[in-house]
């Protein structure tokens, strides 16, 4: 239902909307303001950037998970918390709520769009990885179908164009291989935050562009696939392929493979997960492949990259350890960033917090204990490590 009071516009809820995801949606909006309108705002902080935002787009309602007092803007307060993202992502006036931020904040207020019906383009990793179970009954029982945003699994809804999961043989997500896809063993042991962070094809936030290059972000987007399409582990391959052009595949059945290319451009999916069905104008770079003249493929190494393999057996067990899993990795990530770890390290801590880990059912109390348990993990591994390499 339209709430616009006579703006026949799309009202959309961007959460997450100064980090990269959330500032290019609003680049999308700007592209198409005769058929969208931003009717929320919310972020995790109340930045110059965020004030911005609610100054030139004055959105109904604005929130910021962390409070900072005697906010407010034109058309009235910034909401606070939890429920401030709540409040947003519920707004009658919402259509379609993007969840572009990261960390687990996402989790509940997306849980109650979906128990409102609304349409959700999805692009933050935690709320499938820790709640897809969650996620996925909501959806299926509202027959709401979450529209993914991040690239590779963009990829595999246009190329599935609507086919049953029986007619599919297995999909194949896509990776770049990072910064460190050709470096021997020796020099992971080396790496510096600078070098992790320095992307070859894609320009992200800090935490997604470390977890490129020690593949975590790939096995985390198994586990998102295993509950966006309904497809089991065993479907879901990963494939390396350094140009990043072909963002992901589909084979069927019968031997067939469908695959969506395109220049690395997250203005894409973002802008197809809120014109779907239809696609719409984009002023963007286009791809030409005879200038690029080749593409290469070639299987992950899990033995130099070990986080892809981890992902994936988390998955598999299900429970808590997908949440456990991601907080791990938060805290080795943070760790590294700041100098306190090593990059090889990273999942040598995941690994070691998961092996200590006594699984429950999910629930969203058993999510946030999980959370909180692997942080504390994750910390005492940490000092470990820092303990045995000054020893």
């Amino acid at each position: 239902m339209n709430c616009n009071g006579g703006d026949s516009r799309v009202g959309v809820a961007v959460l997450g909307s100064t980090g990269s995801i959330g500032c290019q949606t609003l680049n999308v909006i700007d592209q198409h303001s005769d058929r969208f309108r931003v009717v929320a705002l919310a972020a995790r902080v109340a930045s110059e950037r965020f004030l911005g935002q609610v100054e030139r787009y004055r959105p109904e309602i604005a929130a910021v998970f962390e409070l900072t007092l005697g906010l407010g803007h034109g058309k009235g307060p910034v909401l606070p918390g939890v429920d401030g993202l709540i409040a947003a992502v519920t707004h009658p006036s919402a259509d379609i709520v993007v969840v572009a931020s990261s960390g687990h904040a996402a989790i509940v207020p997306t849980i109650r769009a979906l128990e409102l019906g609304k349409t959700i383009a999805l692009a933050n990793k935690e709320t499938l990885v820790c709640a897809g179970e969650i996620i996925a009954s909501l959806a299926a029982a509202n027959s709401n179908f979450v529209r993914p945003i991040d690239s590779e699994h963009s990829a595999i809804w246009q190329a599935l164009a609507g086919s049953p999961v029986s007619q599919v043989a297995r999909i194949i997500l896509t990776a770049s291989g990072g910064p460190f896809r050709t470096a021997p063993s020796a020099k992971l042991a080396q790496v510096t935050a600078a070098e992790a962070l320095a992307h070859p094809t894609w320009s992200m936030g800090d935490k997604i562009t470390v977890d490129s290059a020690t593949l975590m972000n790939k096995g985390l987007e198994v586990i998102e696939a295993h509950w966006l399409f309904g497809m089991l582990y065993e479907q879901i391959e990963v494939l390396i392929h350094p140009e990043s052009v072909v963002h992901s595949l589909v084979e069927f059945v019968d031997g067939g493979q469908m695959a969506q290319l395109g220049l690395p451009d997250m203005r894409l999916p973002i802008q197809y997960a809120l014109t779907y069905p239809e696609r719409m104008q984009l002023s963007s770079h286009r791809l030409d492949l005879a200038e690029l003249g080749a593409l290469h493929f070639e299987r992950p190494d899990t033995e130099r990259f070990p986080a892809l393999r981890l992902a994936r057996e988390a998955g598999i067990a299900g429970r808590t350890y997908p949440t456990v899993l991601s907080a791990a990795d938060d805290e080795a990530v943070r760790a590294f960033l700041a100098g306190g770890l090593r990059f090889v390290d990273i999942a040598t801590t995941v690994e070691m917090v998961l092996e200590k880990h006594q699984p429950a059912d999910v629930t969203l109390d058993s999510i946030w204990e999980a959370d909180r348990w692997a942080r504390f993990a994750a910390g005492e591994a940490v000092t470990a490590m820092r303990s045995r390499r000054r020893d």
